[in-house]
């Protein structure tokens, strides 16, 4: 590769490793010393069971329409929401 540099060319280098650690001290600062992982997936399953959950029968075939197409992810363990 030839190196020629032109008035309207100019040559930059950006450090992805620094900017990412940069990001990821951002990111736990922001979420703070007593954030709990386990505790935010529980509280999204229980939402998506909650959001789910008393389906009419319409309602629950497209449901269930919608999971067998790969569109919503299934319940593991149950067919369909939870009534």
């Amino acid at each position: 590769m030839i190196h020629d540099p032109t008035p309207d060319h100019h040559e930059f280098e950006i450090d992805l490793a620094r900017d990412e650690v940069r990001r990821r001290a951002a990111v736990l600062e922001a979420v703070g010393d007593d954030w709990d992982p386990v505790a935010v997936l529980e509280g999204e399953q229980e939402a998506y069971h909650l959001l789910y959950s008393n389906l009419d029968a319409q309602q629950q075939e497209t449901y269930d329409r919608l999971v067998a197409a790969g569109v919503l992810p299934g319940r593991e363990g149950e067919g369909h929401a939870a009534d």
